[in-house]
């Protein structure tokens, strides 16, 4: 399979993946960091407007990158079952790591967003990351937005593994689904990591109809 030069390029193709359903009212929400810059192109070819839904990994003690579970700045964590079985953890032994995210997770929501509402109720949600690896964040993500009722939500990415795209009962696009995934950073040649003025440069050239300016 062919890999996306950048996180823009990965965000036009999937844009084309979306752009043959009819959606109402559509929000795009980003997933922060990285799934932002795939998040305005979506919004752009969709005439959406754009903003973020930001939820933070909980990584295993020792090993911050493997994530167990996720969590959003105003919600119960999430956690894979499975996977604190296989490692013998415990939601109790997590709890300081869990703040930490949960913390992390509002001061983002709060730099990125301010005291801007978010709009959800009755409105097609697209939720936008730049990949799906084990999907726990994205399914906190989706939880925190099902509890503000909207019409519809679709996780879309540009490439996914495949066994954590079947786990979601949303209704999931994706561009790839390689059959060996390794990694999200292996299906981009540039995977650079986005920073807070990259975010806030994106969301600050929206204005409230989704257009840029």
């Amino acid at each position: 399979m062919k890999r996306f030069a950048n996180r823009q390029e990965a965000g036009r193709a999937l844009a084309a993946r979306l752009a043959d359903r009819s959606w109402h009212d559509p929000l795009v929400l980003g997933l922060p960091r990285g799934g932002v810059p795939v998040a305005k192109e979506v919004a752009e070819h969709l005439h959406a407007e754009l903003d973020v839904v930001v939820a933070r990994k909980i990584g295993a003690p020792g090993h911050p990158e493997y994530g167990v579970g996720a969590v959003t700045a105003d919600s119960e964590p999430i956690y894979d079952r499975a996977v604190l079985r296989a490692l013998n953890l415990t939601e109790e032994q997590l709890g300081g790591i869990c703040d930490e995210e949960r913390a992390e997770a509002r001061r983002r929501t709060a730099l990125y967003r301010g005291t801007k509402p978010l709009v959800i109720r009755d409105r097609d949600v697209i939720v936008v990351d730049d990949g799906l690896a084990t999907g726990v964040t994205a399914k906190a993500a989706l939880g925190w937005i099902a509890h503000h009722r909207p019409r519809s939500t679709t996780l879309a990415v540009p490439v996914a593994a495949g066994e954590s795209l079947r786990s979601f009962t949303t209704r999931t696009v994706a561009v790839l689904v390689p059959r060996h995934f390794r990694a999200v950073s292996s299906w981009y040649e540039n995977f650079d990591q986005t920073t807070d003025d990259e975010v806030l440069r994106a969301l600050s050239k929206w204005d409230t109809t989704g257009n840029g300016e």
